[in-house]
C-alpha cells in the first residue's frame, strides 16, 4: 500500500493528540469490529472551536486522518467545520489508497458526532442541524 508524505507525516508526527480535560464538545466513532475507533474532543467558545484534539486506536491511515480532520476545523466556526467532507480530508493527505478511504468518512463522523454532543449539552437537538452521524446514541432514528 503505497501512502503519500502528507499520511505519513501525519501518522508519524500527529497533531492534537489527547484529551481535553474540560472539553466541552465529545465524540467517538468506529468500533471494536471494524479495529478503528476515533474520539473527538473540543473546546468551543463562542461558536468557534478553539482547541481540539483526538485519541485514535487503529491503523496508521486512522491517526493520519483524525490529525487532518483535526487541523482542518481547529480555529473555525462550528458552521465552518460541519463542511468538513472525508473527501476534503483525503485531498488535504494528498491521496489515500483505496481500501483506506473509510478512515476518512470516520474523521468526519468523528467531528459531527463532537458536535451533535455540543448541541445535547446544550439542551438542542443536533439533528436538524448535524443531520445524521451514523451514532444511533446520538439521534435513534436507527434499530
Amino acid at each position: 500500500m503505497e501512502y503519500s508524505s502528507k499520511v505519513m507525516d501525519h501518522f508519524t508526527n500527529p497533531r492534537n493528540v489527547g484529551e481535553i480535560e474540560d472539553a466541552n464538545a465529545v465524540g467517538q466513532v468506529g468500533n471494536l469490529k471494524c479495529g478503528d475507533i476515533m474520539k473527538i474532543y473540543m473546546k468551543i467558545e463562542d461558536d468557534v472551536i478553539k482547541d481540539i484534539s483526538f485519541k485514535t486506536f487503529g491503523c496508521g491511515a486512522a491517526i493520519a486522518t483524525s490529525s487532518m480532520a483535526t487541523e482542518m476545523v481547529k480555529g473555525k466556526t462550528i458552521k465552518e467545520a460541519l463542511q468538513l467532507t472525508n473527501s476534503a480530508v483525503v485531498e488535504a493527505l494528498e491521496g489515500l489508497p483505496p481500501a483506506k478511504v473509510h478512515c476518512s468518512v470516520l474523521a468526519e463522523e468523528a467531528i459531527k458526532a463532537a458536535l451533535a454532543n455540543y448541541y445535547k449539552e446544550q439542551g438542542i437537538d443536533p439533528t436538524p442541524i448535524i443531520g445524521c452521524t451514523g451514532n444511533c446514541e446520538h439521534c435513534h432514528n436507527h434499530d
